[in-house]
């Protein structure tokens, strides 16, 4: 968020609690009165003396007046600052309360409820020379009304650059990897310096979150293309992981086969027979093949195995 932002949002809540500082209620005893004042110079008119009158308009305006100015109203999450004579005299609200016009100034509005901020850092240099743009939220309350008054200008104002600057600070002791996969980390260390800087102010931090980093695209295509390149090594590192499992199992059948020619002969005759049950398989064999392996035995058990096979309807 930059600084134009902020200014016209803290001017926008300012002017709202402006137009709070006249109740509704002494507004209305204001009009009151005023209607007081004009039908008694219409009655007294001819029966009373015009300074009788005019004294009666005049203490009806006043009055209501004084109604006006002195009777104010609270929220229920509102602290009001009262100062006299420039002196502060205490806190007000919630509800209604009066105040000595002209003496008395009701100076600030206070909200207690949680407040929300947003605020980024954009175009900040990481630990390694990364500009990246980051926004987050902040979200806080006053707990000391008196103190949010008295020790600072514009609490408001203060609690959104105290954390852009915090926010910047640490981004700058962060490599972009560490930014990336430790938000939850940032986000304490961001709460932990924030608070520390607004406690004085009556302003405590409850929690902050990071929303988005932004990097540049550069960089994000780059990015992209080593993760890619990583995955595609550990393929091949799994690849040949299992090729070595498969060789050391194939290995380990071999020792069988080396004292027992018979089993490598049944094993030989196996993968042969699973070959012709297929329908149009070709398998051709060197022509020793067939008296070490017996293969006049083995078509006829095939072709026999293929006349008791059931028929395709």
């Amino acid at each position: 968020m930059n600084a134009n932002l902020i200014k016209s949002l803290i001017e926008k809540n300012k002017s709202q609690k402006d137009d709070q500082h006249i109740s509704p209620i002494a507004g209305l005893l204001f009009g009151i009165f005023m209607i007081f004042g004009m039908v008694g110079a219409i009655i007294g008119d001819g029966r009373f003396s015009d300074w009788a009158i005019g004294a009666w308009v005049i203490g009806c305006i006043l009055v209501g007046s004084y109604f006006l100015f002195a009777l104010k109203v609270a929220s229920q999450w509102e602290k009001v600052v009262v100062l006299r004579l420039g002196k502060f005299i205490g806190l007000k609200g919630p509800g209604a309360f009066w105040v000595t016009p002209i003496i008395d100034n009701a100076v600030m509005w206070i909200d207690h409820r949680v407040m929300v901020t947003s605020f980024s850092a954009e175009k900040t240099l990481t630990k390694d020379t990364v500009p990246v743009d980051v926004d987050a939220v902040l979200f806080w309350v006053v707990w000391d009304a008196e103190k949010a008054a008295l020790e600072v200008k514009d609490y408001q104002a203060a609690i959104s650059w105290a954390a852009q600057t915090a926010l910047r600070e640490i981004i700058g002791q962060m490599s972009l990897a560490d930014i990336l996969v430790g938000r939850t980390k940032m986000d304490e260390e961001l709460q932990k310096i924030i608070d520390e800087r607004s406690t004085p102010w009556g302003v405590t931090v409850q929690s902050v979150e990071i929303r988005d980093v932004i990097i540049p695209q550069v960089l994000e295509d780059a990015m992209s293309r080593q993760a890619q390149a990583e995955r595609e090594r550990q393929a091949r590192v799994i690849l040949g992981e299992s090729e070595q499992q498969i060789a050391a199992s194939f290995a380990e059948a071999s020792k069988e086969y080396i004292n027992n020619p018979t089993a490598l002969h049944l094993r030989a005759m196996n993968m042969l027979f699973e070959g012709l049950k297929e329908k149009g398989a070709l398998v051709i064999v060197p022509s020793s093949a067939v008296d070490t392996m017996n293969l006049g035995g083995m078509s006829g058990m095939v072709s026999l195995a293929q006349n008791t096979l059931p028929k395709d309807k």
